[in-house]
């Protein structure tokens, strides 16, 4: 009877923790996009409600996607990301703001994480055998002795911003069923979210199906 329940409140929890993953970041969005357009139209309706004399709707949500192609125009030059660096830098000297500031970065970068190349998620035997860790493929490659490689980003957790870069022939690594986004997940709630079933025993029952063939031949 203990188990049972044990097993329903992990499956409450899991489910609950996703469902905050999932919300969150839809959350923060909107309420950071509502917070900035209300900025805008706070300086500029009363301007120009005095200047012109009537109320223009939607000039804050105007101005502000100017200002976000603005920002990505600078942030595409040299000169825009050196002084966007020394303005980073001058947030670190505060301590408050800098923690505020660097904990969204990571979210959102973790999150965007899905769009930057990742060709599908594999499970490799690392840092010892029979501990298996999630890697996402970014490229392929082969060695002059035709030996396929993969070339794997190995995230840390919470925060896969962070992480190393491994080539490894693609015999030592088990396709994963999981898509990218299950990966991050997976990564981000260190492992609380996952699928029920995952395919680590793939190789080892390929490699057992061998033996057997051999010693009936």
């Amino acid at each position: 009877m203990q188990p049972m329940v044990n097993k329903i409140k992990i499956d409450i929890r899991n489910k609950l923790l996703a469902g905050v993953v999932t919300l969150i970041p839809i959350a923060v969005t909107i309420y950071m996009f509502r917070v900035f357009i209300g900025f805008f139209d706070g300086i500029i309706l009363p301007l120009f409600d005095r200047l012109f004399g009537f109320h223009f709707p939607g000039l804050g949500f105007l101005l502000s996607l100017i200002l976000l192609y603005l920002l990505g125009q600078m942030m595409t030059h040299i000169l825009g990301r050196r002084m966007f660096a020394l303005f980073e830098r001058w947030l670190n000297y505060i301590p408050l703001v800098r923690s505020v500031y660097q904990t969204t970065k990571q979210v959102l970068s973790a999150f965007s994480f899905s769009a930057s190349g990742f060709e599908k998620v594999v499970f490799l035997e690392y840092p010892r055998r029979g501990v298996w860790t999630i890697g996402f493929v970014t490229g392929e490659s082969v060695s002059p002795d035709g030996q396929e490689y993969y070339h794997l980003f190995v995230p840390t957790t919470p925060n896969p911003t962070s992480g190393w870069a491994q080539f490894i022939p693609k015999d030592q690594v088990i396709p994963s069923d999981m898509t990218i986004e299950q990966g991050l997940k997976a990564v981000i709630s260190a492992g609380s979210i996952t699928p029920r079933q995952m395919n680590f025993d793939a190789r080892r029952d390929e490699s057992s199906a061998d033996r057997t063939a051999g010693e009936q031949s």
